[in-house]
């Protein structure tokens, strides 16, 4: 006699909770763009004092070697020469150009959904950096970076959710030729993610090839002006206070595209800059604004990020140190004037000095990210895969960040109050009901709105099942899913007819 079909047990209640309960969150808790500026370094009076000093030394020290051109045109919108020749801006001038920059404008992405505006209070996280070395995926040691690398991690970068847009994180060692390097590096971008990017240029002379690259593959000429989705990374002023003229000609082709500038100030503490605190807030903001006026005496209310980055030099050596409270400090507050000027706002944060993917690397990174963020930057570069004081540059470093800033961004998120966080209703019904909070639809509805869930770089497990589970440490677990990634995600982003036109035109080294 055949046996009767089983009937399909129900799934209990309880089980049904636990399932939920382990699903991924249906929507993000902490995405990235929210508000900054709830930490504040500096007091009114601080900045007032700050801002007054940086305005005296553009009106009485001023810019030394300054390109005729700029020279030329700063003159007839009012500035004027010293004894010593320098180039001075009058106070009126300085806060009239203040007045008639770019408060805010649209970060393009190829790809319209990571667009996203800079300016205000909004936060986004993203790479930058010149590293010159890799830390191997294999080996664990230091070599030296080369294109494959970029283009590994622009591929990389393209697959984080918290990684808003991808600056060249490292150098490709292995290109020689500098028109090749900067062509190269631009593609590697090009071929490797659809959000916003951005690159430097060793000359000016680079910036058209480039342009018109992006403009083969983003449908024909003058494509790339409609969308600017490539910003020029720029360090117009070599401190202490004195213009670099490759970078006003790098300034000068990248406006006439249309090219968003990130104007860099990268002065280091008791080198190039006052080793205080406060004098170097006060001379980094004076050559930032000098790079503001440098820009918009040729094009009023052009679209540049203020890009303050103080960094800090171990007086001890000479040497650059990128992480510490200092670094952290002078960042935020940056950061702080910026945003008081209502200038789009550039810092830096995330630059270890740790050497490997350990303990230093995480107190450092998790420190500055959370310190900066706070301060509100609107764009804050250096903030994945950095390491080794910049010197190099890690692929799981670059993994596990993301993940660190899924936490970051909740603190920045805060807190919401309203009837229903308060939460009335779900304690009287648990009073009266069951007890606890476990399994309530009030529970249910929290964990997929106010909690971050990391993801498998971070261990929750019990001592037994960590150890039945490898006992890997979080360096080791970031190796094993980043070798997956790069296995596995391989976009498209160039279409084969483009990428053959792109390469009858330019030197591509990248197969």
């Amino acid at each position: 006699m055949a046996s009767k079909p089983r009937k399909r047990s129900k799934i209990r209640p309880r089980e049904a909770m636990h399932a939920k309960r382990a699903m991924a969150p249906e929507i993000n808790p902490c995405p990235p763009g929210p508000q900054g500026g709830q930490y504040k370094p500096l007091t009114d009076a601080d900045i007032q004092q700050i801002y007054s000093t940086a305005l005296r030394i553009l009106s009485d020290i001023g810019m030394g070697e300054a390109p005729p051109a700029l020279v030329q045109q700063a003159l007839e919108k009012g500035a004027k020469l010293n004894d010593a020749g320098r180039l001075c801006y009058p106070v009126s001038m300085v806060e009239d150009t203040i007045a008639g920059a770019c408060k805010r404008f649209v970060f393009f992405g190829r790809d319209s959904k990571y667009d996203f505006e800079v300016g205000g209070d909004s936060v986004h996280f993203g790479t930058g950096g010149a590293a010159v070395q890799t830390l191997d995926v294999e080996t664990h040691r230091y070599r030296a970076a080369t294109l494959n690398d970029l283009y590994n991690f622009t591929r990389l970068a393209d697959s984080l959710t918290n990684v808003s847009w991808f600056t060249r994180c490292c150098v490709a060692t292995d290109v020689e030729d500098i028109t090749d390097l900067d062509i190269n590096t631009a593609y590697a971008l090009l071929k490797g993610t659809a959000k916003p990017v951005g690159t430097s240029f060793t000359l000016g002379s680079t910036v058209d090839p480039v342009v018109d690259m992006f403009d083969v593959v983003m449908g024909g000429t003058g494509a790339f002006s409609k969308r600017p989705c490539c910003k020029a990374h720029i360090s117009p002023v070599i401190s202490p206070l004195r213009y670099g003229e490759d970078a006003f000609d790098v300034t000068m082709a990248a406006i006439k595209h249309k090219m968003p500038l990130n104007n860099i100030i990268a002065a280091q503490s008791g080198a190039t800059s006052p080793a205080t605190i406060a004098g170097m807030l006060a001379a980094t903001l004076a050559e930032t604004l000098a790079a503001l006026l440098m820009v918009n005496v040729f094009s009023p209310g052009y679209p540049m990020i203020f890009s303050n980055w103080p960094f800090v030099i171990d007086l001890r050596t000479g040497s650059f140190s990128g992480s510490g409270g200092e670094i952290t400090l002078l960042n935020a507050a940056s950061a702080q004037l910026s945003n008081w000027l209502g200038l789009p706002s550039g810092a830096a944060s995330s630059m270890s000095d740790a050497k490997a993917v350990d303990a230093q690397m995480g107190l450092e990174k998790a420190m500055s990210s959370l310190g900066v963020g706070l301060a509100g930057a609107n764009m804050i570069y250096e903030s994945s895969g950095m390491m080794a004081s910049l010197l190099g540059v890690s692929f799981e470093a670059m993994l596990i960040d993301d993940e660190m800033l899924s936490q970051v961004y909740r603190v920045l998120r805060g807190i919401e109050v309203n009837e229903e966080t308060l939460g009335y209703a779900a304690i009287e019904e648990a009073v009266y009901g069951e007890g606890h909070f476990l399994g309530s639809q009030h529970t249910m509805d929290a964990m997929q709105r106010d909690y971050f869930w990391p993801s498998n770089l971070s261990d929750r497990q019990q001592p037994v099942a960590w150890e039945e589970g490898g006992a890997m440490d979080m360096w080791q677990r970031a190796n094993v899913k980043v070798k997956d990634i790069l296995a596995t995600h391989n976009p498209e982003y160039i279409s084969p007819v483009s990428d053959q036109r792109v390469r009858s035109r330019h030197n591509i080294l990248l197969s």
